[in-house]
């Protein structure tokens, strides 16, 4: 019976906290038809209500705000709009720290969260997955005597928190495996152990750092 129970579970665990959270993805974009004035909601158009509705509202306003900026003209009025909120001193904060990460992140020609990579933590000859979220520069460059990189190194089974460290790359293995793939480790406690990605690479223990 113990045995049948955990197959169960199993199955029953993932599939019930994937529609949980797609239905909660659902009602959380379903909200946003609240901002369109009565005569434009589904519920007015069609007559009742239209599950999932407000995620295709706003996948197309994310497109279109996308195809908008994208041209010279809307480049000029999203620069306008930056910059008369610049000049809203909390709103300053709160948006230029977030635009800065957000284009770290989501630019095609960024660094974050491109490698997965293996570091000593939290001490010397303790290993853990963590992931490169750019190279050093400014005057934190200026004031080490080599090569660093920034590194993330998440806390297990939550991926989302997590220690910013800033270590030499000498120190750090780049790792062969997708960033998928080292979240999925992660995320299972190591339990979901990564395919052997370097296998075919012969010299793949040269590229160890010394020590």
């Amino acid at each position: 019976m113990r045995r049948y129970f955990i197959a169960g579970l199993l199955v029953w665990i993932p599939l019930g906290i994937t529609l949980w959270v797609l239905h909660e993805i659902l009602v959380t974009a379903d909200q946003t038809l609240a901002v369109l004035p009565m005569a434009w909601r589904p519920e007015a158009l069609t007559g009742h209500a239209l599950p999932g509705a407000g995620l295709l509202i706003t996948l197309l306003v994310i497109l279109l705000t996308g195809v908008v900026v994208a041209n010279y003209v809307g480049r000029r009025l999203l620069r306008f709009g930056e910059g008369l909120l610049v000049h809203i001193p909390v709103v300053k904060s709160i948006y230029g720290g977030v635009k800065q990460v957000s284009e770290t992140l989501f630019s095609s020609d960024g660094q974050a969260f491109r490698q997965a990579l293996l570091v000593q933590y939290p001490r010397a000859g303790c290993w853990t997955i963590a992931f490169q979220t750019g190279v050093v520069g400014g005057e934190v460059r200026r004031a080490l005597d080599a090569e660093y990189v920034s590194v993330y190194v998440p806390t297990t089974p939550n991926p989302t928190s997590g220690f910013f460290l800033i270590m030499p790359r000498s120190e750090v293995i780049e790792l062969q495996m997708s960033v998928d793939t080292a979240l999925k480790y992660v995320i299972s406690m190591g339990v979901v152990s990564p395919e052997d990605s370097v296998a075919a690479t012969p010299d793949a223990t040269a590229r160890l750092p010394a020590g």
